[in-house]
């Protein structure tokens, strides 16, 4: 953890794919601490959802935050715990009455740290536009004195990730005071390497995944290429095996910006534990 009481570490993981991901970043937490733990979850169970089970098992591991997307209603039994799941958040943008919380508020070394989750529109399924919606909850958050803001915009298309977190930098953040600390990009698992400051918010366009490295974007290779090369209805397999890849960023903020934003790039083997883990720095 930071030891300078202004500074906030933070750790964000790319969505967690599976049982190669969940392993991988407990092993990863066990070594390696932070102030406030994020991660996207939607793939965490078997690569499709999340069980209460396995949100259980990850909140246990350390992770704080658990962010989401299209993909958080794919396991049934969802529907039974998610109104109970303080630490889960879903997007923020669908209809009013969907179960579940888009934002969640949480208390990091004294300050109030929110936490938006927000789907895209392009190539994703239909939903409420997140322009005016994720906006709307900025400015009620700042008006209940939220002094920090963290957004995972779940989106495919670059453009309106890029697009999405220079509007709501612009509108929010001055050269002074930046409310919005971050905005990290998920979805599309393969990790971006354009990490920056942008109007004092830290940003990637991609943060990545966690899960089997030899796959394809944490789905079994066979599976994937016979859907692909042949456009026939073909059943996605989660990749198995213990070498996985850990996808995401570390950030620091202070009272007034996001001062530094790095990526965590690595290689590692899930079958020695922490204490003895082999990792290699891929990037």
């Amino acid at each position: 953890m930071s030891g300078n009481s202004d500074i906030i570490k933070i750790l964000f993981f790319g969505d967690i794919t599976g049982r190669a991901g969940r392993t991988a970043v407990k092993n990863y937490l066990a070594v390696h601490k932070a102030d406030f733990v994020i991660a996207n979850i939607e793939n965490a169970s078997h690569g499709f959802g999340l069980t209460k089970k396995n949100y259980e098992e990850l909140c246990t591991a350390g992770i704080n935050c658990f962010t989401s997307g299209n993909h958080i209603w794919d396991k049934k039994d969802i529907h039974e715990y998610i109104e109970t799941a303080e630490n889960l958040v879903r997007p923020i943008n669908y209809p009013e009455g969907t179960k579940g919380k888009g934002v969640r508020v949480f208390e990091v070394k004294g300050e109030k740290v929110a936490v938006i989750n927000a789907l895209g529109r392009v190539f994703m399924p239909p939903i409420d536009s997140p322009w005016q919606v994720v906006s709307d909850e900025i400015k009620k958050l700042e008006g209940e004195g939220v002094k920090s803001i963290i957004i995972d915009f779940h989106a495919e298309a670059t453009a309106e990730k890029i697009c999405f977190s220079k509007y709501l930098a612009k509108e929010f953040n001055n050269e002074d005071n930046a409310l919005i600390k971050a905005f990290f990009g998920t979805h599309t698992h393969v990790q971006t390497s354009d990490e920056k400051i942008y109007r004092g918010m830290a940003y990637i366009t991609d943060a990545g995944f966690c899960g089997v490295e030899d796959s394809v974007i944490g789905m079994d290779y066979m599976t994937s290429m016979r859907r692909l090369s042949t456009s026939l209805p073909e059943r996605y397999e989660i990749a198995e095996s213990p070498i996985a890849q850990i996808n995401g960023v570390e950030v620091l903020i202070d009272r007034r910006a996001a001062t530094q934003i790095k990526r965590i790039n690595l290689i590692v083997d899930n079958s020695k534990n922490e204490s003895e883990a082999s990792v290699e720095d891929d990037g």
